[in-house]
């Protein structure tokens, strides 16, 4: 019997990761948070001092990445090379690397059947920006979770300030909006909601509502 997945790919800041993760919980389930594999080859490039243009040695950071994922009461946790490094991944330099390096399709390559191992039963939630298109295109159920670039900006400059990171929310924005275009224009599977089922605008949504409209589209299966 094939391991069921749900695919949830939406562009930054949508609350994508904190929805699979709760969602994951609730079921039981497997996480891979595919962003953040992008995130620790940006981590282990920018560790290694290595150019953020250079495809070739990024693809190979990306091939021979050691990560493993957990989830414990505060949250995710990911190792890198046995390291603790989830505190790491979501800074401005990190974010800006990753998503350079997720424009290239040789990074691209290295990682997708990484990701695809990470299916496992009893089942498996994740997070992205092409779960649904590309890494695993007969998901069960597949949702977009979009929000406005405001309301992104919001919830990344909160996030950040939280950690003790000084933030500027314009820039912020600024980023955010450089970043969709990014995702949307891109030749290797460009972000497009008009791919899936299911679209949720979480922009005036709580978390636990976005659960709770996934868990009615999951009974309707």
């Amino acid at each position: 019997m094939t391991v069921p997945v749900i695919t949830i790919d939406g562009p930054g800041g949508s609350g994508k990761g904190t929805i699979a993760m709760r969602l994951a919980e609730d079921l039981g389930w497997h996480f891979l948070d595919s962003g953040a594999l992008y995130r620790l080859v940006a981590v282990a490039a920018i560790d290694r001092d290595i150019d953020a243009a250079d495809e070739d040695a990024l693809a190979n950071v990306a091939a021979s990445l050691d990560v493993s994922f957990g989830l414990s009461g505060d949250g995710m946790v990911i190792l890198l090379d046995g390291n603790y490094i989830t505190g790491r991944l979501r800074s401005v330099e990190v974010s800006n690397m990753a998503a350079r390096s997720a424009a290239f399709p040789a990074v691209r390559a290295a990682l997708t059947e990484r990701q695809r191992a990470f299916r496992k039963a009893p089942g498996l939630v994740a997070d992205g920006r092409d779960m649904g298109t590309v890494i695993f295109p007969d998901a069960v159920l597949k949702i977009f979770l979009t929000a406005s670039a405001e309301a992104r900006a919001e919830r990344r400059y909160k996030q950040l300030k939280e950690k003790g990171d000084s933030v500027n929310l314009s820039r912020i924005f600024h980023d955010i909006k450089k970043r969709d275009e990014r995702d949307t224009s891109r030749a290797i599977a460009p972000l497009k909601p008009a791919a899936y089922d299911h679209v949720i605008d979480s922009t005036e949504m709580s978390i636990n509502e976005v659960i709770g409209a996934i868990h009615k589209l999951l009974d309707e299966l």
